[in-house]
């Protein structure tokens, strides 16, 4: 899966979740943006507990992936 196709399915994911809320499109896409970034965030302080490198291409996947969610 690419960084951008990685984005997209954490951000699809929390949109979802979030599709029930009666606030405005634009309010549930910037609430799925911002929750998308915090998993992303996560998934790099978990990183560091496996010891994974910066310069590793896990931690690289990752940053593109949190790239990609601010893209959108």
């Amino acid at each position: 899966m690419t960084a951008k196709e990685k984005a997209f399915r954490i951000f699809g994911l929390m949109r979802t979740e979030i599709s029930l809320l009666h606030d405005s499109e634009l309010l549930k896409d910037k609430i799925a943006k911002n929750l998308s970034l915090i998993a992303v965030e996560e998934m790099l302080d978990f990183r560091n507990s496996l010891y994974i490198n910066e310069g590793s291409l896990a931690h690289q996947y990752l940053i593109e992936v949190k790239e990609e969610i601010e893209k959108l």
